[in-house]
């Protein structure tokens, strides 16, 4: 087992696997930038290295710095955690060159999973069934409508190498198509620095449902219940929850038997997700694959009782999976808001600011709040705006909903506008409480008639 691990993130992923790393035995090394050497990852860990300026490529995508630190404090392998570094497979070798374990699955596997056509055509070759989309690039506005003309409009323009609602564009129509075109292929090159693009047919009224997976090296399986993520905005997650209200058990087993048929033609080892469309006739149609930790994990570890970095750790150690797909059980329902420092009723315009007063509500079965803020902490410009993830976790949804109700209306946090009322106001609605609501309903439903009633209370607040 590693004696000190690196980890090469901040925020509360940082802060969430330094706790693991404790109660695993395991020296903690903490990387940081300029704007963050107060931050809590830093007070937590058993060292802790700057690794360059505020800006996020001078220091938590500085690769040489990162190893730099890996190497020079000892440690044996890193955790990238999510976001940053965590999909790079150009970082993955240069840990193996440093004689550095980085804690994910090889770096061959990040490659072809992390371009989105490479993947598609794996997993039609896997038997894993695919939105109906183009067979290899799309590199000119001709070839894009030539195939999107096969396909019939709607159409979805997506980067090759994206990620995080990069280079995505919808096109309705023929007329859009080469403007379209253009700025997604742009925004991909400045993005990724690829510029490659493919299309799908866009599938409408559908979930997106995800599977988490783990696999060891010597070919044990897990595959975890599925998480239901289609509460979205501009691509984003917002709320994530497990188990899904619509999948049946017959279903969830058909999601575990096509992710292990897809990371057995892997080869893949260490955990990953694998995400899905799924139609109103409860048809699973492959998307992507995610080959870290995800932010939603929190929502399958409270559903199953596992430790997901735990298991990370041990499996990129060497060892085997410590239990089997019959061991593991589901219980309950768990629920994830992400706040973020942005404020709703502007557009989501983002909030920065120091930590003015801090209150993370504590006590009672089933509430988990992952944060990195303490009061005085401050909320900077330089990185991604969540701040928090609340989690509620019970017996039933109804239930959890409760209690997540409960914890938002507790949780105080000033100093920095957030999303928290904008959650609230969501855990309230008709359509998240039916658990029917497709990908685009907070879109084209939800937020236009919460923007409308903010405006309103804010006007006669003014008067």
């Amino acid at each position: 087992m590693f004696k000190k691990v690196l980890v090469a993130n901040r925020g509360e992923i940082a802060v969430r696997i330094i706790r693991t790393l404790k109660e695993m035995g395991i020296k903690a090394v903490a990387i940081y930038s300029a704007a963050d050497r107060d931050s809590l990852h830093v007070q937590l860990a058993d060292e802790a290295v700057c690794v360059g300026g505020p800006r996020a490529k001078d220091s938590y995508l500085n690769m040489q710095n990162i190893l730099a630190a890996a190497v020079g404090t000892g440690a044996e392998a890193i955790h990238p955690g999510c976001g940053f570094l965590s999909e790079n497979a150009d970082f993955a070798r240069l840990c193996a060159a440093c004689g550095v374990t980085f804690i994910g699955p090889a770096p061959e596997t990040i490659d072809l999973m992390g371009n989105k056509e490479h993947a598609r055509e794996q997993m039609k070759q896997a038997g894993v069934p695919v939105i109906p989309g183009s067979d290899g690039y799309v590199n000119t506005v001709a070839t894009a409508r030539e195939v999107a003309d096969q396909l019939g409009y709607p159409v979805l323009l997506k980067a090759a190498a994206g990620g995080g609602g990069k280079g995505i564009r919808k096109i309705a129509e023929p007329a859009q198509l080469a403007e379209v075109f253009t700025q997604a292929q742009q925004e991909a090159r400045a993005s990724f620095g690829d510029d490659r693009m493919y299309l799908e047919k866009i599938m409408t009224n559908v979930k997106h449902i995800e599977v988490q997976v783990f696999r060891d090296a010597a070919g044990h399986v897990l595959t975890f219940p599925e998480r239901d993520c289609s509460l979205q905005r501009n691509k984003q997650k917002v709320i994530e929850e497990s188990p899904c209200q619509l999948v049946t058990p017959a279903q969830r087993k058909e999601l575990g038997e096509i992710a292990t048929k897809a990371v057995n033609a892997l080869n893949y080892v260490n955990t990953g997700t694998l995400e899905f469309l799924m139609d109103q006739d409860h048809h699973f149609y492959f998307m992507e694959m995610n080959t870290r930790i995800q932010v939603e994990h929190t929502v399958t570890e409270m559903v199953t009782g596992l430790d997901l970095v735990k298991l990370q750790v041990l499996v990129a150690a060497g060892a085997d999976l410590p239990l089997t797909q019959a061991d593991l059980k589901v219980t309950g329902h768990a629920i994830e808001c992400r706040i973020c420092a942005e404020d709703p009723a502007r557009g989501f315009l983002p909030s920065t600011g120091k930590v003015k007063a801090l209150y993370l509500p504590a006590g009672n079965l089933g509430m988990r709040i992952d944060s990195a803020l303490y009061p005085g902490a401050t909320v900077s410009p330089y990185y991604d705006s969540m701040i928090a993830k609340v989690v509620a976790h019970a017996s039933t949804r109804a239930a959890t909903i409760a209690k997540l109700t409960r914890l938002l209306n507790e949780l105080v946090i000033s100093g920095v506008t957030t999303n928290q009322a904008f959650h609230l106001a969501l855990l309230r609605d008709p359509g998240f409480l039916a658990g029917t609501a497709s990908t685009n309903y907070l879109e084209t439903s939800f937020l236009p008639t919460w923007q409308a009633v903010s405006r309103k209370e804010a006007a006669d607040e003014a008067v």
